[in-house]
This record gives C-alpha cells, structure tokens and sequence, in this order.
C-alpha cells in the first residue's frame, strides 16, 4: 500500500509548565467532541507549547474560543502513514532535503506495521514540499 501524505491545519497554545495543563485541555476538548488527530506537548521556554492537530478544525477552533485560549493557527503541516519499512522517514526527509526543503521539526512512530509522521516544514515551502511529497 502506498504512503498517504496530506496537509493538516494545526494550533497551538502556550500554557505555564505545570502537571495538569494538557490533561485540564485535553479533557475540554473532550467533552466538547473534539477528535484529535495528533497531540504533542513540550517545554518552550519557561512554560510549554502544547500543539494540536484537530480532525475538524472549525469545531476545535470554536472550543478554544469558548474557553479563552491564546490560539495561534492555523499553520499547516503534512501526515503520512503508510506501511513500515526500513528508511519510511528517511525516504521522506532525503525527498525534502533533495529539493532544498528544510524540516522545521518531524514526529514518526511505528507500531503494527504501520508507521506514521507528523513534518513540518516553514510556511514559505509548504506548497513546494507537497509537491515533492506527493510526487511519487
């Protein structure tokens, strides 16, 4: 099966560094039926950065409006999923640095023989690195 790559909308919100805060907004966006797609949170200075990857962002847009968070999105990044193999990631990052295209940051795990990767790329070369991505 080929690999799937696709743009995704995705948010973020700095929050103090303190035990509590991704649980206190993950269960919001629970109750409020909100399906993430990827959730990574991570130190960013003296507080965190928690990142959000919503399934429907006008929705999760919305909760976050309702509940007064410090949004700052969308920007746009790319899944891909496919079937594992040796160097998945490596092809892809080997793609983008082949067009010059610098990753910003990128995620990926692997479990039941499937891997997936969040990639980020700088604004300016989101549409030449979907172009390279999904140029097979």
């Amino acid at each position: 099966m080929a690999d799937t790559i696709r743009q995704v909308d995705y948010f973020y919100v700095q929050v103090p560094q303190k035990a509590g805060e991704a649980a206190k907004a993950l269960r919001t966006l629970k109750d409020a039926g909100v399906t993430m797609v990827a959730f990574s949170g991570f130190p960013e200075g003296r507080g965190a950065q928690m990142d959000f990857i919503p399934a429907d962002p006008a929705a999760f847009k919305s909760t976050a409006k309702a509940n007064k968070w410090r949004l700052v999105g969308p920007k746009r990044g790319f899944l891909i999923q496919g079937d594992d193999r040796v160097g998945a990631i490596a092809d892809i990052v080997g793609k983008l640095a082949d067009a010059k295209i610098n990753v910003t940051a990128i995620d990926a795990i692997s479990t039941n023989g499937r891997y997936g990767a969040l990639c980020w790329v700088a604004p300016r070369d989101v549409k030449k690195a979907a172009a390279v991505l999904s140029s097979e």
